[in-house]
């Protein structure tokens, strides 16, 4: 198969477009059965009996009024007769599953996010099965009616172990007040829609998100059986609570420190303005929204002295934005495009108003897509936002005298990274060499806590009919562990 033939009738919808919803359902399911749970599949696929269907990659119009996905983790799997050496195929992360003390490790799910704290029973990996999402256009009653055909459905196949609604803002923004949803790659092979902005970066082979396509390393991931290894890909499923109030104030506390306004502090942490526009465009000033067209056209580094960021001068080094998508600047390991993801998340709970602050639980929700968990997620999890020595020693136009890029980063990402006032740090790069003209926050706690995860499988539209036969062939088996 290469790298530019997608057949988007086999591909999970959510895997390779953004259906541009304000309501989300994800349900996390148990197996009780597995036969019963192979005929629940099947009804899905085909939308039998009324049930709604399994959405796919080709766009549909007019746009219906819900979507719907699913996708299973290793125990899940297991659960519905693949076997331990087919299983043994999958990527090492998806096997090890988000509850593994190597995994929480890697990532970060330490202290107040530990798997062992998280919420729903998704500290218990053995029930956790499958993940089921309901993306809805607008309307709540449609929300409640397909709930409705959906939780009769799961009678006698699945129970439901934890359910989490999300929504988005009428802004779309998150709850620290940024817009989000910009710089999403884009898929060598996937039809363009006017609506997406073009982006600076190389397009991303489709094999960075999808099993049996070309990815950008020149192979391919597999998996076995053979009917489960194309158009199939993972998804890291994560609840993310972020203290919007303790970002307030950390804002605050460092504008008194340095004298330095609290919006431009917020987007140099970032590397965007809360309205989207990039530092590296509008470096002094938010200024009016910039168009789609105009959000992504960057890059950091350059020969021309005027657009050059090596140094991080504009765009901090060690901002969220430039950690977990470095673009053109020098990194260690393999460039950025290896290690792209594609996010579909949206915020839960009450939205944050900085005129009236309260502590109610609220954050962030969904999937980051990938076809290597470890060389996508974990890698940036652990080598970019964890580590700040994965730059390059790196000077730009003017040399060496005005600083280089090795020493104008310190920490861990502000938000991604396990941040303990005690040794958290972040650099506001200055012209100068060394970092002689740096600048350094410190002394801040966590912004986000893991409240639940799921390494998660999503099959092919033809790969969840062979996980359907599969029970069919095996028989009704309850299932039990």
């Amino acid at each position: 198969m290469s790298d530019s033939a997608i057949d988007l009738d086999d591909v999970q919808g959510v895997i390779l477009r953004g259906y541009r919803v304000r309501l989300v359902r994800h349900f996390v399911l148990t197996i009780t059965d597995a036969a019963a749970t192979g005929k629940l599949i099947e009804a899905l696929v085909r939308g039998r009996a009324g049930f709604p269907m399994i959405s796919s990659a080709r766009i549909i119009e007019p746009k219906p009024s819900s979507f719907l996905n699913i996708s299973f983790s290793a125990a899940g799997l297991a659960a519905l007769g693949v076997t331990a050496a087919q299983l043994a195929s999958f990527d090492p992360a998806f096997q090890r599953g988000a509850t593994d003390p190597v995994t929480a490790a890697t990532v970060g799910d330490l202290g107040p996010s530990a798997p062992e704290r998280w919420i729903g029973g998704l500290d218990n990996a053995a029930r956790v099965h499958i993940v089921l999402s309901l993306w809805v256009a607008s309307s709540a009653e449609v929300m409640e009616t397909v709930s409705v055909q959906l939780r009769a459905a799961f009678v006698g196949g699945v129970s439901e172990l934890y359910v989490q609604d999300g929504g988005e803002f009428p802004d779309n923004t998150v709850h620290f007040g940024y817009r989000h949803g910009i710089a999403q790659p884009t898929i060598i092979g996937m039809p363009r829609r006017e609506r997406d902005a073009p982006d600076a970066q190389p397009h991303v082979p489709a094999g960075e998100f999808l099993l049996g396509h070309m990815n950008a390393a020149g192979g391919t991931y597999r998996v076995l059986p053979q009917e489960l290894s194309s158009n199939s890909s993972y998804g890291v499923f994560r609840i993310l609570e972020q203290d919007v109030a303790g970002f307030e104030a950390m804002l605050a506390r460092y504008a008194a420190e340095t004298g330095i306004d609290t919006e431009i502090l917020a987007a140099k942490l970032m590397g965007r303005w809360r309205n989207g526009n990039p530092l590296t465009l509008t470096p002094t000033a938010q200024g009016a929204p910039l168009p789609d067209a105009q959000l992504n056209r960057f890059e950091f580094v350059g020969s021309d002295p005027a657009t050059d960021d090596t140094l991080g001068l504009k765009c901090p080094i060690g901002a969220h934005i430039r950690r977990n998508n470095p673009r053109d600047a020098a990194v260690i390991g393999t460039d950025s495009t290896h290690h792209r993801l594609v996010r579909r998340s949206i915020p839960y709970g009450r939205q944050y108003d900085r005129a009236r602050p309260d502590t109610h639980e609220r954050g962030l929700i969904g999937f980051f897509i990938n076809a290597s968990i470890r060389n996508q997620f974990e890698f940036l999890s652990s080598e970019w936002n964890r580590r700040d020595d994965f730059v390059k020693s790196a000077t730009g136009p003017e040399g060496a005298v005005a600083g280089n890029a090795v020493y104008n980063i310190s920490g861990e990402d502000f938000l991604a990274g396990v941040n303990d006032p005690a040794s958290s740090a972040f650099t506001l790069p200055g012209k100068g060499p060394k970092g002689s003209a740096n600048r350094t926050l410190d002394g801040f706690s966590r912004l986000v806590t893991t409240r639940g995860g799921v390494y998660c499988f999503f099959p092919s539209i033809k790969g969840l009919l062979y996980l359907a036969q599969l029970t069919a062939a095996a028989g009704s088996t309850p299932y039990q562990r």
